[in-house]
């Protein structure tokens, strides 16, 4: 059984990067035919879907949220990587690493872990 789990800072000050790193237990990032997104959900609001990148490594992502997102891997980790630049306070979130069956789909999840972007 596939396990996600999301490690990064729990808090950012505004205009710096945020980064975040799902680490992938049960699994494989290179198995055909797997997703891998990053999800958030900000305070009183849904889900949001920022950017997937697929199991050849192909990437997309949310227009947007597209010229602040870059995701990559490390496959020899195992392990996939959420880069949000510019941060505002607007980015504090939960944030999610899900794995899918294609780009935009979310079967199973990691835990989340909270953001906050904050002077």
């Amino acid at each position: 059984q596939v396990q996600l789990a999301e490690s990064g800072p729990e808090l950012v000050e505004p205009a710096q990067t945020l980064s975040l790193t799902c680490t992938v237990s049960g699994g494989d990032i290179t198995a055909n035919y797997y997703f891998w997104s990053w999800i958030r959900q900000a305070p009183g609001k849904g889900l949001e879907w920022m950017g997937a990148i697929s199991y050849r490594g192909l990437t997309t992502y949310s227009p947007s949220l597209k010229r602040r997102t870059a995701i990559s891997r490390d496959t020899t980790k195992n392990q996939f990587t959420l880069q949000l630049n510019s941060v505002t306070p607007q980015d504090t979130a939960v944030y999610y690493c899900v794995r899918g069956d294609n780009w935009y789909a979310f079967g199973s999840w990691g835990q989340g872990t909270q953001v906050s972007v904050s002077s």
